[in-house]
């Protein structure tokens, strides 16, 4: 069957999920395509990168996102999505927005980011963190634009400077920025969608040292036709260095587009490169 074709199909499956007032099954999905259930998931995670389960929950994620931004109730937002039922709902509630669903609706007001900015080899950083985790670290030139930038993605949230123990973390992120071979034991929030889930998730599988190009990720992730996609997913690491979006090189070798820098992307690499040539393992 053409690649044309299957990917077509995949549409289709596609819009049937985002017009489901449910979770369509698989075997819904199949009957619809005219295809075998084993089929219509290779071919589904082959063009989109995921399963059209975590498809469709990836879609519901935002229509519930969207709907409580609208200002519309939570449990209209629920039964809009498909839920059927609030345990159910409350139950995923945290994990696929991020936050509690009545944090959403007053568009993150209420949720507490601790940040601070400081100074590494590459220039300044800034490290912010929710309850859950590190959310973001932002490496740039100027400060106070690290700190806009924070600002601007989180703009309803109540943010705070870190206290000690937050400073402690901070401190732990500048070292493994410096030493980015070494082991990262810090929690982290990541918000994103199923496809850059697999993406981030990929990647942090690269060995430091070591690079693959966006193809190459794309393969890794079973989805082989979506080198666009997963560059696309690596501009929207916010988590610079822990998830090793540098590590990810054009098909020639060459440095492509790195949201901090092809200068930073290349002493990295280069870091990364000289300690491994050393001999000194994974752990120094």
């Amino acid at each position: 069957m053409s690649p044309s074709k299957n990917a077509q199909r995949v549409t289709d499956l596609c819009r049937l999920i985002e017009t489901s007032e449910s979770e369509p099954s698989l075997d819904t999905l199949s009957k619809h395509v005219g295809l075998s259930t084993f089929y219509v998931q290779r071919i589904f995670k082959e063009v989109t990168g995921v399963t059209p389960k975590a498809y469709a929950k990836a879609h519901r994620a935002g229509r519930v996102r969207h709907a409580l931004t609208e200002g519309g109730s939570v449990t209209e937002a629920m039964y809009d999505a498909g839920y059927q039922s609030s345990g159910r709902f409350y139950g995923e509630s945290d994990r696929v927005l991020g936050m509690k669903p009545s944090q959403v609706r007053r568009g993150g007001k209420g949720t507490e980011i601790r940040f601070a900015v400081g100074e590494c080899s590459l220039g300044s950083i800034l490290v912010a963190g929710t309850s859950i985790g590190i959310c973001a670290i932002l490496i740039g030139d100027d400060a106070q634009g690290l700190v806009d930038d924070l600002c601007q993605r989180f703009s309803n949230a109540e943010l705070v400077g870190g206290d000690a123990e937050f400073e402690s973390w901070v401190a732990q992120v500048v070292g493994f920025v410096e030493r980015p071979w070494t082991q990262f034991d810090l929690p982290l929030d990541i918000q994103g969608t199923a496809f850059q889930q697999r993406v981030w998730s990929a990647l942090t599988a690269i060995p430091p040292g070591e690079t693959r190009s966006y193809s190459e990720l794309a393969q890794a992730i079973g989805a082989p036709k979506s080198a666009r996609a997963v560059a696309s997913a690596c501009a929207s690491n916010k988590l610079a260095v822990v998830i090793p979006c540098h590590r990810v090189v054009r098909t020639d070798g060459g440095l492509s587009g790195y949201r901090w820098g092809i200068d930073r992307k290349a002493s990295l690499l280069t870091r990364e490169s000289a300690h491994t040539a050393k001999g000194l393992g994974t752990t120094g």
